[in-house]
């Protein structure tokens, strides 16, 4: 879901040289871990594959484990960073939806209701499946009439008997003082009590990237920051080949498949025409972003749902890796728009968010954000993006025999993934394989439990935080990121002053996990972009100087890089209307 085939990315403007060589990342026994760019990019050329996914987001990573594990030769191709776009600019909820419920009622909707219920079955299964990136949430719904209790309390418990054995908690009604007990802030004028119900959080981003190296685990190929500019065809007008171009090292190369899977989200409609120019297009566009707060008490351990905006929206305040995430706004969108996070934007959810406070949030206490793109299939009216279903389809086209994952959800990646991998099957008349991924747990959580961190402390002798921290982004992978640090000491010291992250996660995530720009590093890999633009570029010099020497950088590319980032960085916060002098004070 994270693909552009069209233009290469911007990586905020670096200029990378290629990668040559990353010789720590498989050793002489054959380490199963993601190899160095170079050394996938060569497998990929000499291997005739059965499936090459392009797009390298919750779904074509989810498209792309299936598939191996039915025992498809499978490659994976993405032309940034895995789970760079989409599939990291999400909610960070695993749910079913309790707005496309309300929607179904309201309109008699039988689609929302489908989408609901799938979402749901899904939900226990991506927290079975990663329970060290993934915890269930209550949620408390305000409300200000008895009217409104009475109706939230209705639709949450069908929200609730939708969720069958998946259900994680009973939805129950809380006074004016359980309320404020749970939530010191919110606001009591007029206040009748809230509803409080169970979803699920996650950490989509890691998730992603978990995806990705559970299906290298299991013989899978991968390569980020590979474009697909075009296709070759048999006689009979089938895909066989792509062309690709590495946007590292700009060197072109070919991908030989019997079968090509596009789940590129947003990019869907580019690489369908690509496939079949002139296709009609399938896909509308919607824009959705958050903003981090500072974590007050009062949201560290619960979460509120704004259950309506003045224009109709939903508006969620959740705790999330130490700050409040409040989001998603839903407004009509196109590839070319500027993807950031606009000033007027932030003033509509500090609004919303405000009216339900006693202490109100100022927008210099934004700490971050986050904009991205959801592709939503069209039905082809003229339905505000709001009202359309956020359910998928997966199209073959007759003519090329390009098979496209549009639309969905984050919540049924895994479900997506199973029907494509269907009609692959279908497509290659190859023996049916059943699918495995129900209860296919991801690489990191094996042997991982509550108190796995508990462990990591008195081990290597590190702080409680770190520990936890380690543990939640990289499961029992910590060991391996604690191990770096045994051998190097300076790897043990933290990324910037104040944080629980630490120099060894850079250099694991560029070893194993084929990080290659400071972004990739502080963004997808570790958080700290999320957690603070200010410690982001902060820790941008540092991330820098082990970039260059994994990669051989020379010093002016180095520091470069670190400009680059942190102009980038810079440019964000005043667009979304912090001052220059705040956005560099820290």
């Amino acid at each position: 879901m994270d693909f552009n085939p069209c233009k290469p990315p911007l990586l905020g403007g670096f200029c990378f040289v290629p990668i040559t060589k990353l010789c720590h990342t498989c050793d002489e026994k054959g380490d199963p871990r993601m190899k160095s760019r170079s050394e996938a990019m060569e497998n990929i050329k000499s291997t005739t594959f059965d499936v090459c996914v392009i797009g390298g987001g919750a779904t074509g990573a989810g498209c792309a484990l299936d598939a191996e594990l039915r025992g498809l030769r499978t490659v994976l191709l993405d032309a940034a960073d895995f789970v760079s776009a989409t599939s990291s600019a999400s909610t960070k909820l695993v749910h079913g939806g309790v707005r496309y419920l309300q929607q179904s009622v309201a309109d008699c909707d039988l689609g929302q209701y489908r989408v609901v219920r799938r979402a749901l079955r899904e939900r226990k299964l991506m927290l079975n499946n990663a329970p060290f990136l993934t915890r269930p949430l209550e949620l408390l719904v305000p409300c200000f009439s008895h009217r409104d209790a009475y109706y939230f309390r209705a639709g949450l418990k069908l929200y609730d008997w939708i969720s069958g054995q998946g259900m994680l908690s009973p939805s129950r009604f809380l006074s004016v003082h359980e309320s404020t007990v749970r939530l010191p802030m919110l606001n009591t004028s007029g206040l009748v009590g809230t509803v409080a119900y169970t979803d699920g959080q996650f950490d989509d981003a890691r998730y992603g990237i978990a995806l990705v190296n559970t299906f290298v685990e299991n013989g899978g190929a991968a390569l980020n920051y590979s474009r697909v500019a075009g296709f070759a065809k048999t006689k009979d007008g089938k895909l066989c080949e792509a062309h690709v171009e590495d946007q590292l090292s700009e060197e072109r190369f070919t991908v030989r498949a019997k079968a090509f899977v596009n789940a590129t989200g947003p990019f869907s409609d580019q690489v369908r025409s690509l496939a079949n120019p002139g296709i009609h297009p399938r896909l509308r566009l919607s824009k959705g972003i958050h903003i981090l707060l500072p974590l007050e008490a009062a949201f560290r351990l619960d979460a509120m749902l704004i259950p309506q905006t003045d224009d109709g929206r939903v508006i969620f305040a959740i705790p999330w890796q130490g700050r409040l995430l409040v989001g998603t706004t839903d407004d009509e969108a196109a590839l070319d728009d500027e993807l950031a996070v606009k000033h007027e934007e932030v003033e509509y959810l500090l609004r919303h968010l405000n009216r339900y406070l006693r202490r109100p949030f100022s927008i210099d206490q934004v700490m971050s954000g986050i904009a991205g793109l959801r592709p939503l299939v069209s039905p082809g009216d003229a339905r505000n993006t709001k009202k359309l279903i956020r359910d998928h389809e997966v199209e073959v086209n007759q003519d090329s025999g390009l098979i496209s994952v549009l639309g969905g959800k984050w919540t049924t990646y895994r479900a997506m993934a199973e029907d494509a991998v269907n009609v692959v099957q279908q497509y290659l008349k190859s023996a049916v394989s059943p699918c495995k991924t129900q209860h296919f747990r991801l690489t990191g959580a094996e042997g991982y439990g509550p108190t796995f961190w508990h462990t990591l402390v008195p081990k290597f002798h590190i702080s409680p935080d770190t520990a936890q921290h380690l543990s939640e982004k990289f499961g029992t992978h910590a060991v391996e990121v604690l191990e770096l640090a045994r051998t190097d000491r300076h790897l043990a010291a933290p990324i910037v002053a104040g944080a629980p992250s630490i120099q060894a996660e850079i250099v694991y995530s560029i070893r194993y996990e084929m990080a290659a720009s400071i972004e990739d590093v502080l963004a997808r890999r570790i958080g700290l972009q999320w957690f603070s633009w200010n410690s982001a570029i902060a820790a941008a010099p540092l991330v820098g100087s082990y970039l260059a020497q994994e990669h051989g950088w020379m010093a002016g590319q180095t520091q470069q890089a670190v400009q680059e980032y942190t102009l980038k960085l810079t440019c964000t916060m005043r667009t979304a209307g912090l001052k220059p002098e705040q956005a560099l004070a820290g």
